[in-house]
């Protein structure tokens, strides 16, 4: 089992609940999507399962550890077993985009490989072949401030795709591209953890992407689960409950089992 929750809580130092009773389990290889309105607990939701939180209440199982009951050196063993794709990239300005993809290894890599490959690149082909599944290979020696913020996102991707992780959780991965590159860009993450078998679950803002690239689709609001279906059994009653006090286009008539034309607008 890649994850496993039991009655998982999370709770803030302020005392703000964020996330309540939440089960879930995710096999090996399953790609999820996270939809849900803002604020309903989708981020809180990966940086626990990022080990960057921990529980407030409830068991918490990541690939096949118990990780708040580690030793933190093995705590940070497993913690590099887990890709991470972040909204905003922490790219260093500065640094060249052959670095930042090659620091997707830092935690497989002694401290001095680490070093070294500060001021000489390890491995360039490595990091083309990554650049080039999201089309910016040409993009490989040019310094980080020089590219859009979709580019950001992409180079963030390539950077998780070269560190070949067991679990991908990626923050709306895709939120500064256009809906074209945004839906590509989706179909080659997913295709990759695929054929690599990979867990992948990405929170989504956009809901006709997370329908039209994911077979799992979790809904969460006010820190609890409603749904947890694949996209054809999602109704748009489910997605009114989910939305409640948001606008959100009705899904089509079409008998088509997979509605793909719904979308929330960006807050």
């Amino acid at each position: 089992m890649s994850i496993r929750l039991s009655g998982v809580g999370l709770t803030h130092a302020n005392g703000q609940a964020a996330l309540s009773a939440i089960d879930l389990q995710v096999n090996p290889g399953e790609r999820l999507a996270i939809i849900g309105p803002s604020g309903a607990g989708k981020t809180s939701l990966l940086r626990l399962l990022a080990t960057a939180l921990q529980p407030s209440a409830g068991q918490l199982e990541l690939l096949g550890q118990t990780p708040w009951s580690l030793p933190t050196r093995a705590r940070q063993r497993l913690r590099a077993r887990i890709g991470l794709i972040h909204q905003a990239p922490p790219l260093p300005p500065r640094q060249r985009v052959v670095t930042s993809v090659l620091a997707g290894k830092l935690g497989q890599w002694s401290l001095a490989r680490g070093l070294l490959n500060l001021l000489h690149p390890l491995d360039i082909p490595g990091a083309r072949e990554a650049l080039a599944r999201l089309d910016l290979a040409d993009k490989l020696f040019q310094r980080c401030d020089q590219l859009s913020g979709g580019q950001l996102q992409r180079i963030g991707i390539a950077r998780v795709l070269y560190q070949a992780p067991e679990l991908i959780l990626a923050d709306e991965p895709v939120s500064a591209m256009d809906p074209v590159l945004a839906g590509h860009t989706l179909g080659v993450l997913n295709d990759e953890a695929s054929q690599r078998g990979m867990t992948l679950l990405a929170s989504l803002h956009a809901v006709d992407l997370a329908l039209a690239h994911f077979p799992r689709i979790i809904g969460i609001r006010e820190g609890r689960i409603l749904f947890d279906l694949p996209p054809a059994q999602i109704s748009q009653a489910q997605l009114d409950a989910l939305y409640a006090n948001e606008q959100l286009q009705p899904l089509p008539s079409s008998p088509s089992p997979a509605p793909l034309c719904i979308q929330i607008p960006r807050c």
